[in-house]
């Protein structure tokens, strides 16, 4: 009879914690020893707000254009038309003529939403 913890179904398991608990304590020992270790010489200048290495201009309150988000949510919708065409493509063949027509009718009403953006000027930046 075999030793009940070489039955145990979670035995095969314990690699994986192994793993999980050593990259735990590493992170837990850099965070640590870098708080510990590291400078502490604080100033004005280390304290500034740091945007891509120029000078910060304005408040972190300011208005964005409406046109910011009009063409974010523009990218969005056909980032999820990218999404659905790729598995159409991969099952083509199998749903043949029924597949084709529903596609047709899915990626139509995107082109209609975006020749009716485009006709508003949603995505000129100018005015």
């Amino acid at each position: 009879m075999l030793p009940r913890f070489m039955v145990d179904p979670l035995q095969p398991y314990l690699p994986l914690a192994v793993v999980l608990l050593v990259a735990g304590a590493m992170a837990v020992a850099i965070v640590g020893g870098s708080s510990f270790l590291g400078p502490r010489r604080p100033s004005a200048r280390k304290s500034e707000a740091f945007e891509c290495g120029s000078e910060t201009i304005g408040t972190a309150r300011q208005r964005f254009a409406v046109k910011f988000y009009v063409v974010a949510l523009l990218f969005i919708v056909f980032d999820v038309e990218a999404v659905f065409l790729y598995p159409w493509a991969v099952t083509f063949q199998e749903l043949r003529w029924f597949g084709y027509v529903e596609m047709l009718a899915f990626a139509s009403t995107l082109v209609v939403g975006l020749v009716y953006v485009w006709k508003k000027g949603a995505l000129s930046w100018e005015t």
